[in-house]
């Protein structure tokens, strides 16, 4: 499954002229939105031979099927055939749906993934894990499948508005905690506004690698990935046709970890102190606010939509401690309910 290359370069167009450089595709294609095309194509315009330039308009709100009906009359349009070669350049929306696309456009088109955030570098680009948006679900009509490559160039982030880094901070302060404790004691020495972010880039990469190259198509160890996910995205997904209210994902994630690190500490043996520790730090990263107690039930709601799910169970990955974690945990709705009354208590 892991068949790729995550190259990590401090020279993005050398990068993809390398790639290029052996391989004779028919057409080619670049998928961007209005922010990456200002900001980011320009720095690797250069590399790029003849191409038809793909627009969609940017924000997780677009991840849906009516952009991808756009692109896939796009390319259409410009007579791609199965020779083709798709180049996603931007964060994880197009990098989830410019993959999806390409992977069912004629049964299947190459795709070179170039993501430009720090969250679709350390979470998105590894895995082969493409998907949309359904009905308000996230990533709830989706598929595996590999990229050619992924060029990974931190130079991107200057371009990044500084609430779009922390957002992707949120993954690397993950992996830590499922995976790599002294990881972790490195990333709480972090000042988001002087990180030698190539260091955290590689070493988060090579988690999520290990990871899914143990557990392709997560029937076990790729779960982990998944700590707060299961109540941050039911957070996310609530809040995002919400306007002002709406969240990042890496904010969303935030409040998912403080409310399943208080799980793990009542159901999977996470010490006290341990999820102090974690709570303190994630609360003074992101300085989040409550959540009105009167949506907590649409909220615990849209967890049965979780794919992590069996059945009626709905099932988490929780902390056994720093740096370790276990899955296939059943919890009920009342303790979710439970955990979010926990994280109002925590920041009101």
């Amino acid at each position: 499954m892991e068949n790729h290359r995550t190259e990590i370069t401090n020279n993005i167009t050398q990068s993809i002229r390398n790639f290029l450089s052996d391989k004779k595709y028919s057409k080619i294609a670049v998928i961007c939105d209005e922010n990456t095309e200002e900001h980011c194509l320009p720095i690797v315009l250069d590399a790029l031979p003849e191409h038809y330039l793909l627009r969609i308009i940017s924000g997780e709100e677009n991840k849906h099927l009516g952009t991808c009906e756009q692109l896939w009359m796009a390319l259409t349009e410009a007579g791609f055939d199965r020779k083709g070669l798709v180049i996603n350049l931007g964060g994880g929306v197009i990098g989830d749906m410019g993959g999806f696309v390409a992977s069912t456009y004629k049964r299947g088109l190459h795709f070179l993934n170039i993501p430009t955030t720090l969250l679709s570098q350390v979470d998105a680009s590894v895995g082969g894990k493409l998907g949309i948006d359904f009905n308000g679900f996230k990533n709830h009509i989706g598929l595996f499948a590999e990229p050619q490559n992924v060029l990974i160039d931190t130079c991107f982030y200057a371009t990044l508005p500084k609430k779009e880094l922390r957002s992707g901070f949120a993954e690397v302060i993950k992996h830590g905690l499922i995976y790599d404790q002294s990881y972790w004691e490195k990333i709480k020495t972090v000042e988001l506004e002087n990180v030698v972010w190539s260091e955290l880039v590689t070493r988060s990469i090579e988690i999520k690698k290990e990871v899914v190259i143990a557990d392709p198509f997560e029937s076990g160890l790729r779960k982990i990935l998944n700590f707060g996910h299961t109540i941050g995205h039911a957070v996310e997904s609530y809040f995002l046709d919400k306007g002002e209210q709406r969240l990042l994902h890496g904010e969303a994630i935030a409040v998912g970890m403080i409310c399943e690190a208080y799980l793990s500490q009542k159901y999977t043996g996470l010490k006290t102190e341990e999820l102090d520790d974690i709570v303190s730090f994630l609360i003074n990263v992101y300085e989040p606010v409550g959540i009105d107690k009167s949506l907590f039930d649409e909220i615990v709601g849209l967890t049965l939509q979780d794919k992590k799910n069996e059945g009626e169970a709905i099932q988490f990955s929780l902390l056994k401690g720093i740096g370790e974690c276990k899955v296939n945990i059943p919890i009920s709705a009342p303790d979710m309910l439970d955990s979010l009354f926990y994280f109002n208590k925590l920041v009101s």
